[in-house]
C-alpha cells in the first residue's frame, strides 16, 4: 500500500527534490506550505507537478497541522518548512514562530498519531556550528551558534530529544551545509546555485563568499531524509550531512567545465561554519547515504536549468 508523506515547505528546493524521490517510489505526496509560489517544483518535476496535493496551510498553526495529518490520513512526515539565516535575521519573531513554534507544532501532533504516523524527519542545518568550532566538527553537535537561524535549528534537535524522551516520538533530524542545485536560491549560501544558472543562461554572476565549506546535493539530501522516514531508527538522532569539501574557486572551476564560458567571481570571507563536518551517523544507522561527486552534481544542475530554459 503506498504511504501518503506529508511534506511541509513543499515550495521551497529541498521540499521539490523530496516530493520527487516520493513520487518516484511510487508513494503520494501531501505538500503543505503557506506560500503560492509553485515554481520550484514545477523546475523540479516538470508537468509532474500537479500529482502533489498541495495544501495552504501556516505551520505555526497547530490545529491546520493537525487538520492536514487527519483528512489527508498522512503516514510519514517530513518536516521542511522553516525560514532561512536572512529572513530570520529580518524579521526574528516570524522567524522562531515559524522554526521553532512550526516545529513544536509538527511534533506534537504527530506524538498523539503515534499509532498511524511513526516518527519525524525534519531538516536541521550546520548553523547550528559556529567557525570557532574544529573541522570536522564533532557530529554530536554545536552549542553556540552565531545566528538566531541556527539558535532555532539547535532549540529543534533539542525540542526532537524531549518528544522522544517524554512521549516516546521517534525522529531522525539532518544538518545540511551548502545545499545546491536546481529550486536553490534562496539564503545566505544560494550563490552557487545561483552561480550556475546565471552561467547557463550565459550572464555573469557574483558570489558573495570564500573559502572551503561541503557541498551538498539537493536530490542527494532529498533522497537521504526521505530514508530516514522510512528507516526503524528509534531515539532522536541527528546526523551531518557527508558533503563534498572544496573552496569556492573549485565550485567556479566546475561551473566553467561545464560552461567554458561562464563569468563567475567571487569574493568575502568564509562562512562563518567550520569547513567540514564529521558525518559517519547515517551510514551506521540508516544506510549509505548518497554521494554524488561535485563535478557530476555542477554539471547535472547546469545542464537542468538548459533543458528548463530551452523548453
Amino acid at each position: 500500500m503506498a504511504e501518503r508523506v506529508l511534506v511541509t515547505g513543499v515550495l521551497g528546493c529541498l521540499g521539490a527534490w523530496v516530493s520527487h524521490c516520493v513520487l518516484e517510489d511510487g508513494d503520494e505526496v501531501v505538500g503543505f506550505d503557506l506560500g503560492e509560489d509553485t515554481s520550484r517544483l514545477e523546475l523540479v518535476l516538470g508537468g509532474g507537478a500537479r500529482r502533489v496535493d498541495l495544501v495552504r496551510g501556516d505551520i505555526a498553526d497547530v490545529a491546520a497541522v493537525e487538520s492536514v495529518l487527519d483528512e489527508r490520513e498522512i503516514t510519514r512526515v517530513i518536516h521542511l518548512a522553516a525560514l532561512q539565516v536572512p529572513s530570520v535575521r529580518a524579521n526574528p519573531p516570524l522567524g522562531m514562530q515559524v522554526n521553532v513554534a512550526g516545529t513544536v507544532n509538527v511534533f506534537d501532533a504527530v506524538s498523539r498519531r503515534l499509532g498511524r504516523i511513526p516518527n519525524v524527519t525534519y531538516a536541521s542545518s550546520a548553523a547550528v556550528y559556529t567557525a570557532d568550532d574544529p573541522s570536522p566538527a564533532p557530529e554530536s553537535g554545536g552549542t553556540h551558534p552565531g545566528t538566531l537561524y541556527g539558535v532555532s535549528k539547535l532549540a529543534d534537535e533539542g525540542m526532537a530529544r524531549v518528544y522522544h524522551a517524554e512521549q516516546g516520538v521517534p525522529s531522525i533530524g539532518l544538518r545540511p551545509y551548502v545545499v545546491y542545485g536546481p529550486g536553490r536560491d534562496q539564503g545566505m549560501t544560494s550563490g552557487p546555485s545561483m552561480a550556475m544558472l546565471a552561467a547557463a543562461k550565459g550572464e555573469p554572476f557574483h558570489i558573495g563568499y570564500s573559502g572551503s565549506a561541503q557541498y551538498d546535493y539537493a536530490p542527494d539530501v532529498a533522497r537521504a531524509l526521505v530514508m530516514a522516514a522510512h528507516s526503524g531508527v528509534q531515539g532522536a538522532a541527528v546526523y551531518n550531512v557527508p558533503g563534498a569539501l572544496a573552496d569556492v574557486s573549485e565550485i567556479v572551476a566546475s561551473i566553467r567545465s561545464a560552461v567554458p564560458r561562464a563569468q563567475i567571481t567571487w569574493d568575502g570571507g568564509p562562512l562563518p561554519f567550520p569547513a567540514a563536518l564529521e558525518a559517519v551517523g547515517f551510514d551506521r544507522d540508516v544506510g549509505p547515504f548518497p554521494r554524488t561527486q561535485l563535478a557530476y552534481g555542477v554539471a547535472a544542475t547546469v545542464a537542468h536549468f538548459r533543458r528548463t530554459l530551452a523548453a
